[in-house]
């Protein structure tokens, strides 16, 4: 009887399978990854097998035949969304529903009737709240949300969007000896690559089907969207300067050791004392304070890069830093010389302006400064914006960058000759 189970249980998913396939072709590459191994479990995976307990399905199926389909499905897009692989959040079961808010969310915008369970229905009401604060439904957006606007009962909440148990995701590597299944951290790289030919599909498939597959291609944009390293960012604008340093790569050890040979105690050849690093040294931060942009996103962004300075050592001992806030003109322009000066700004830091955006005035102001001979060394500028303002039409001849916070996964355009780095909240 119970291999019976098992085995009417392995053709329920494996129709439900091949219905996925009939109706979302470029879900090949996903759908086949995965080992069906049936274990006293309710539906989960570990990205790498899909563990399923013969009589959850079963009873599942009888209930509701697109229910199996739908849960299938579900499963699948943890997966290609690779919410197993994120383990730095505090929250879990805050994390697991968001995870399973954004994959139903994905399901609903697909609209395959033969994964349209009843289910969605009551979901309506939650999703429908939700997007009048969250334009794209994402995991991370969801949990954030919810972080700051805790829902009254996780548990209630958690039962309407629920669809495979998580457990696999967080077993350690000890439980995953003994139970046997558990997290397959060496099936990312393959789940990346996965959902990066997804995208390409869907931006051809999307145009083909309107906007049924929408939701679906923003959320794998969000996913295979590329992570920045600030800190390598802010290198970027370093200059070269000297530093009382040994500088091993100009020794000669030649002619020192001939030297003590010759010499006894006398080297022919002193090691240099000086060495090149690269520094920042002459550096301005621009700050777009128009109404768009939020006052305690600036300030957070502003004590980010004064720790990526301070933590990689990027100052000089003496730096000639200026902080300008400008909306539609200059508001303040406050000049740092050195760390005291900057843990002092930070403290007493006012927000000004919140006005139009036009970024000409600053680069107007800085070739004024320049010309005053303000800077000698002027490596570039980072302009923290929303975007939505006029640029310059012509290059500085300085590196000038523009530093967005990626809100709702928009492209601002910039000028060809400026440099454009997308970061999200988390990452500033």
């Amino acid at each position: 009887m119970e291999n019976q189970a098992e085995a009417l249980a392995k053709e329920v998913l494996t129709l439900s399978r091949n219905t996925l396939l009939v109706n979302l072709r470029f879900l090949d590459a996903a759908l086949s990854q995965f080992q069906l191994v049936p274990k006293s479990i309710t539906f989960a995976t570990d990205s790498k097998h899909l563990f399923y307990g013969p009589k959850h399905v079963l009873l599942r199926y009888r209930q509701e035949k697109e229910t199996a389909v739908r849960d299938y499905l579900h499963l699948v897009l943890h997966c290609v969304f690779r919410h197993m692989f994120i383990n730095t959040l505090v929250d879990q079961p805050l994390w697991d529903l968001a995870c399973d808010i954004a994959v139903e969310e994905v399901i609903n915008g697909l609209n395959i009737p033969s994964a349209n369970a009843s289910r969605q229905a009551k979901q309506a009401p939650v999703l429908a709240s939700l997007k009048k604060n969250i334009k794209q439904i994402t995991a991370e957006k969801v949990y954030r949300w919810y972080q700051d606007h805790p829902p009254e009962n996780i548990a209630s909440l958690s039962l309407l969007f629920w669809g495979d148990s998580h457990k696999p995701w967080y077993e350690p590597p000890e439980e995953k000896k003994r139970s046997g299944f558990g997290f397959s951290a060496d099936m990312e790289p393959v789940w990346k690559e996965i959902a990066q030919r997804m995208q390409l599909d869907l931006e051809t498939f999307s145009k083909m089907q309107g906007d049924r597959a929408g939701n679906l291609t923003q959320n794998l944009k969000a996913v295979n969207r590329e992570k920045y390293d600030y800190t390598g960012f802010l290198k970027k604008f370093a200059v070269r300067g000297e530093v009382m340093k040994l500088d091993p790569d100009e020794f000669d050890y030649v002619f020192y050791t001939y030297g003590l040979k010759l010499y006894q105690n006398m080297p022919l050849i002193e090691p240099l004392e000086y060495r090149e690093v690269k520094r920042i040294r002459e550096f301005v931060i621009a700050i777009d304070t128009s109404g768009s942009v939020s006052g305690e996103l600036v300030q957070t962004f502003v004590q980010k890069t004064y720790n990526v300075l301070k933590s990689t050592e990027s100052f000089f001992s003496k730096i000639n830093l200026h902080i300008i806030q400008c909306d539609a003109k200059i508001q303040e322009d406050v000049k740092i010389t050195n760390q005291e000066e900057f843990d002092k700004y930070l403290e007493t830091m006012v927000i000004r302006g919140l006005g139009g955006t036009d970024f000409r005035p600053v680069f107007a102001y800085v070739d004024e400064l320049r010309r005053q001979k303000e800077f000698t060394n002027l490596k570039g500028l980072i302009y923290f914006t929303d975007g939505y303002g006029t640029f310059p039409e012509k290059k500085p001849d300085y590196d000038a960058a523009f530093v967005f916070v990626e809100d709702e996964y928009n492209n601002p355009n910039v000028p060809p000759w400026a440099i454009k780095l997308v970061l999200q909240k988390d990452e500033v």
